[in-house]
Parts: structure tokens; C-alpha cells; sequence
């Protein structure tokens, strides 16, 4: 018997023990869909000093979007772009038009609007994925989005990282588990219709693994539509990098970040979608974990410690209670 043909996880065709996006993507808009990074020249509150200045201690100067264009491009000629650079390795005739670099409803309503518009307007874009903050939800743009899910497949990515708040102001994210956790609510009263993604980040500074683990829990109290797990990266040019150089920060070892994952999968509820087990880091920008570049190995391992744990998906969700 393969693996597939012994997987008690529900919600696979294959040997994943989790709830892929591969998996979402073909059941819910019938294909796979390359997702095009995309850039709109915003900044972040905790950048700008509304909040905090400095960003968060480990982001690059492209706010997560170092896979994105460059924002001087408009969005019909960045999506144009990325399609011909994913067309080697992805069929490009469906596509998720992704606004990654920094935070995404951080702007008036009128230039959001603009920007989604014209994305949405271009040949192939069947949905759109909004990275952004739970402190930059403001009344218009969340009634704007509910309409928008009407029309598109929308998925809006909250950025947590953390649900300890004495972590979330070592890493100066600029607002607390409340204040996200007050965002997350107001969205999703907005429309049942637009998809909330929680991203988490493993290895943070002086994180145990109580902490991250009580990060996962009350991520799955929230019970989003999908979240994406982070390996925590040291990239060049940023506050992490000095800690890093100077001794004060320790990135987690592979195989304790495996079984890190392994243990947040199985205490995710199984419906939600496990959008990224862990991040992608520029190579030339990289600093350590230098193992984090062998990206498939470590994701086939996670597959190999829950097949081997005997353990899926949600395994462990009802004993939260």
C-alpha cells in the first residue's frame, strides 16, 4: 500500500497529511493558478511612524515583496511581466493577481481601488490575494472588499506572526494579539465571502515552543480560512541581521523546525488551508538558515514525520478545549 492509499486525512489525493493549496485551488476554481507578486509602492504603519518606524526587525526594504516588480510599473504591466517569467514553470492562463510588498489596504480607498480594478480587469486573473496588516482595515476599504468578494475569489492576508505580545513588540510589529484579533473580526463580519489568511512565524526571538505552539492555538481559535507558517529568515540589512552577527539571536535548527510544524499541523482545526509550511528567502540576501534553501526537502520530511507519527491535520484540534 502507498502512502496516499493510507492517508486518514480527508481533505488530500495524495500523501499530504494537510489541507494544501494545490489541493484548494483545484477543488475550489478548478485548476492550478500562478500567483503573481505584485507591487504598488505602499508602506507600513510601523514603518511611516503612525506606530512604530523601523519595520519589523526581520523584513527586507521591499516589505516581503522581494519577488515582486518594481512598483514604478503599473499593475497591467507588472502582471504582464510576471507572466512571462512564471510561464517556464507554471500554466499562466489562470492566475491570482498577488499584492505582496507591504501593506496593501494601507492607502485611500480610491487609489485601493484603482489598483484592484485594474487587476482584476486583466485576461486570466481569477482572484486576488491582499497581503496587509489587522490595524489597517479601515470601515470603507473592509465595505469595499465584502463587494469585491462578490465578483472574485479574495483572500486577505493578515499578517500575525505571533500571538505573544511582548514577542510581537521584540520584532516592533507595531500592535498587539488584540488589536489583530478586533481586525480578523471585523473582516470577517464584513462578508463570509472573503478568505482570511493568518500568517505565523516559527523562530521567533526568544520564542519557546510553548509560545509558538500558543501562537498555532489561538490561531486556530480564530479559525481562518487558511494560514501560512514562516520560517523565521535572517536577511541581510536588517535589525535581525545584527542580532544574528553579533551572537544575540539563534535561528532554529531543520529538524526542530520540522517537528515544529508537524506539531502546529496537528493542532490546526482540518478545514483550514495550509497555505506555506515555510518561507522563501532571496538567496543572494540570505544570511542563515542556510538549509531553508532546500525548500522541497523540508517540506517532504514534514510529510515524512506525520506518516510516521502516524498524525494529519487537526489530529489534536478538539483536545484544545
Amino acid at each position: 500500500m502507498t502512502q496516499a492509499s493510507r492517508n486518514p486525512y480527508p481533505n488530500s489525493d495524495s500523501n499530504k497529511r494537510y489541507y494544501t493549496y494545490d489541493y484548494y485551488l483545484r477543488h475550489t476554481l478548478g485548476a492550478k493558478c500562478a500567483k503573481l507578486p505584485l507591487d504598488i509602492g505602499l508602506t507600513c504603519p510601523n514603518i511611516d511612524g503612525k506606530c512604530a518606524t523601523g519595520g519589523c526587525i526581520y523584513c527586507s526594504g521591499r516589505g516581503s515583496g522581494d519577488f515582486a516588480l518594481e512598483a514604478t510599473l503599473s499593475v497591467t504591466e507588472q502582471i504582464g511581466k510576471q507572466k512571462e517569467n512564471y510561464a517556464h514553470k507554471w500554466d499562466v492562463k489562470n492566475c491570482i493577481a498577488y499584492f505582496q510588498a507591504h501593506t496593501n489596504t494601507y492607502a485611500p480607498l480610491a487609489f485601493l481601488k484603482e489598483k484592484f480594478e485594474e487587476a482584476l480587469a486583466q485576461e486570466g486573473i481569477v482572484g486576488i490575494n491582499i497581503a496587509t496588516r489587522a490595524d489597517c482595515l479601515e470601515d470603507d476599504v473592509v465595505e469595499y472588499l465584502a463587494t469585491l468578494a462578490e465578483r472574485t475569489t479574495l483572500t486577505v492576508e493578515l499578517g500575525l506572526q505571533t500571538s505573544n505580545d511582548e514577542s510581537a513588540a521584540r520584532i516592533n510589529r507595531g500592535h498587539n494579539f488584540e488589536t489583530f484579533s478586533s481586525g480578523f473580526a471585523k473582516l470577517r463580519a464584513a462578508s463570509s465571502k472573503i478568505g482570511i489568511c493568518v500568517h505565523i512565524i516559527l523562530g521567533l526571538p526568544k520564542e519557546d515552543d510553548q509560545t509558538m505552539m500558543q501562537t498555532v492555538r489561538d490561531v486556530a481559535e480564530l479559525h481562518p480560512d487558511q494560514v501560512k507558517i514562516h520560517l523565521l529568515h535572517v536577511i541581510k540589512h536588517t535589525r535581525l541581521a545584527e542580532m544574528y552577527e553579533s551572537g544575540e539571536y539563534t535561528p532554529l535548527e531543520r529538524e526542530h523546525y520540522i517537528s515544529l510544524v508537524a506539531d502546529a499541523i496537528e493542532l490546526l482545526p482540518p478545514d483550514v488551508v495550509i497555505a506555506r509550511l515555510t518561507g522563501d528567502g532571496m538567496a543572494d540576501d540570505l544570511l542563515a538558515p542556510l538549509w531553508s534553501r532546500k525548500k522541497t526537502t523540508v517540506i517532504n520530511d514534514i510529510d515524512k514525520l506525520l506518516f510516521a507519527r502516524d498524525s494529519w491535520q487537526g489530529k489534536f484540534f478538539d483536545r484544545q478545549k
